[in-house]
Parts: C-alpha cells; sequence; structure tokens
C-alpha cells in the first residue's frame, strides 16, 4: 500500500512520529504474519524541508509525489487555542494544503486524519455531509465553524465514506493502528502488543463535560446548576427556568454546544462523578450510585460501562 504523509509548518510534533512509527513497526513485523503487505510511505511537504510545531526540520519529497498514493495522510497542527487554529487552517499559507487535500479526495483517495487535523480536512471541504471525529475540547468550536460535518465522539476512529478521522492528540496511534488493521488485524495486534498500546474504543473516558460546558455560558451554566444537584432528580423545565431561558433555548444550546441533549449531558456528568468516586474513595456501589442520583446501582455499572468502556472494577484500579 502507497501511503503518503502530508505535512506542513507547524505539524504537530508527537502526531507526525506517531504515524510514522507505528506504521515503520508494522513494516519491520509483517514478516512474522503470513500475508500481511507493506506500507511504503513517503513524506510529502510544499517545500523540500518543513519546520514542525516544535521547530525541528523534516525533509520532503514533492507534493504531486502523493498522486500516486492509495491513501493521504494529514497530521495534526501543533495548535491548541481554539481561535489561533481557525485562523491558521484558513490561512493563506496552509492553501497549498488544503487544495491538495480536496484534489487528493476528488481522485477518489482515502484520506485520514486526527486531533486538529480534522479542521483542515472541513476547511478543505471534503468532510461536508460525513461523520468525523476531532479533538473532544474541540468539538464544540469544530461544530460551530462546520454545522455540515456530522461530529461523531462515541468512537476513537470513525471512518465515512473513504476517509477517516480520530480523536485528541495520541488519537494518531489509533489511526496508524487502524490503517494497518485494515490491511491485517493479526499484525496490528502484534503491533499494538509489542509497542504496549492499548486500543481506545472512544474519547469518553476522557472527556471532561465542565470543558466543554464553558464554550457557550447558556450551557455554562446549567452545567453548574446541574453539578449542584446530581443525587436528585433533575427536571430539564426545572433546570431551564432557574438559569432564565425557555426549555426550548436551553435544549437547542446543548445540542448546538455538544451536539447532545440535556438529558444525556447529566448522565455525562454523572459518570464523571462516579468514576471520580470510584477512584478516589471505598463508598460501595450503592452508595455511589445513590450520591450521582440512581436508585439502583445496576443502573449505574451499565451507564459505567457504556461510556466508559469499563467495568467499575477496572475503575476502581483493583
Amino acid at each position: 500500500m502507497e501511503i503518503a504523509v502530508l505535512v506542513y509548518d507547524g505539524v504537530f510534533d508527537s502526531g507526525l512520529s506517531a504515524v510514522l512509527d507505528v506504521l515503520d513497526g508494522a513494516n519491520a513485523m509483517r514478516g512474522e504474519v503470513g500475508g500481511a503487505p507493506a506500507w511504503n510511505v513517503t513524506t510529502v511537504g510544499c517545500r523540500p524541508q518543513v519546520r514542525t510545531g516544535a521547530r525541528h526540520l523534516v525533509e520532503t519529497e514533492p507534493l504531486d509525489r502523493a498522486d500516486a498514493a492509495d491513501l493521504l495522510i494529514v497530521p495534526a497542527l501543533a495548535e491548541r487555542e481554539p481561535e489561533a487554529l481557525l485562523e491558521r487552517v484558513a490561512s493563506s499559507e496552509l492553501a497549498p494544503v488544503r487544495e491538495r487535500i480536496a484534489r487528493t479526495r476528488a481522485r477518489g483517495t482515502a484520506i485520514a486524519s486526527a486531533c486538529t487535523g480534522t479542521f483542515l480536512l472541513a476547511e478543505s471541504g471534503i468532510l461536508d455531509g460525513r461523520r468525523a471525529a476531532t479533538s473532544w475540547w474541540l468539538a464544540p468550536v469544530f461544530r460551530g465553524r462546520y454545522p455540515e460535518v456530522r461530529i461523531d465522539q462515541s468512537r476513537m476512529v470513525v471512518t465515512s465514506d473513504g476517509i477517516t478521522t480520530a480523536g485528541a492528540a495520541f488519537g494518531h496511534v489509533d489511526l496508524a493502528l487502524h490503517v494497518i488493521r485494515s490491511g491485517s488485524p493479526a499484525l496490528a495486534d502484534l503491533v499494538a502488543r509489542y509497542l504496549v498500546i492499548d486500543e481506545r474504543p472512544s474519547q469518553s473516558a476522557y472527556t471532561i463535560p465542565s470543558a466543554l460546558a464553558q464554550n457557550d455560558p447558556t450551557v455554562a451554566a446549567f452545567e453548574r446548576w446541574a453539578r449542584a444537584r446530581l443525587a436528585d432528580p433533575i427536571s430539564i423545565p426545572d433546570a431551564a427556568r432557574a438559569i432564565g431561558v425557555s426549555n426550548r433555548t436551553l435544549q437547542r444550546s446543548v445540542q448546538r454546544c455538544l451536539g447532545t441533549s440535556p438529558i444525556r449531558f447529566v448522565q455525562d456528568l454523572r459518570v464523571e462523578q462516579a468514576s471520580h468516586l470510584l477512584r478516589t474513595s471505598e463508598l460501595s456501589l450503592e452508595a455511589i450510585a445513590r450520591k450521582v442520583g440512581y436508585e439502583h446501582p445496576h443502573t449505574l455499572r451499565v451507564l459505567l460501562r457504556e461510556r466508559t468502556g469499563k467495568t467499575t472494577t477496572a475503575l476502581r484500579g483493583v
């Protein structure tokens, strides 16, 4: 399989290295697994040398080398601040990168990215009408900028019509393993074992609900109101009245900011608090369930497994 990795000034060093190292590891180990394909990786760029976000120089092949690729991988930008990120992905400096992404997709070539790199794909227009993953903490900003893209935060890696995207920062590792798994599941398992990589089904276990809520004042007020009442039955109409908005406004604000409903967001807060208590206290599951508003511990147990992918025993670290 021919893979072109597109690098540019300000690329995220760890994301680039993770993709290259995992694919290199797969090539080194493919002899241990019968029938595994080779991944021929070429690093391409707009200039013979580009400077990464950490100011390291990377030598590249000409962009047109990507024309023969079966897959174009676009690592993330080294930018955390939302305003600076949006300005950067739309900048004239990255216009050649956006054009290359759009041109490559127009030929029907598969494309993959992770973390903030998903913003570059969306800015290029190739994600409109498709599902995608990105950094969980940038999801509200992404929804505001690209309303035609359906963010899917339930999975770490999302593939939609030949475009594969992955979650935050070290989601590049999951992305690279996904590429390997598409060619040889056995080799992907072997690489994961040698590199001591745990594949993560979603970002939900890492999400901080209060951080997401701060992107909208109505949602932030709702988060504070609900967090103070997690042990009690929560009425969304009561919450709306308490924070001074209509029920419809609250529903729309939460959906626009978080891509979910107020009830599901309350569940996220309860899961977060229950997980914290399991890790830091010796309270029984029954006691923890009551503290976060559930009469029956089984309800909490099922919800924790669904949202975090872990059992209560695993969350306790026993």
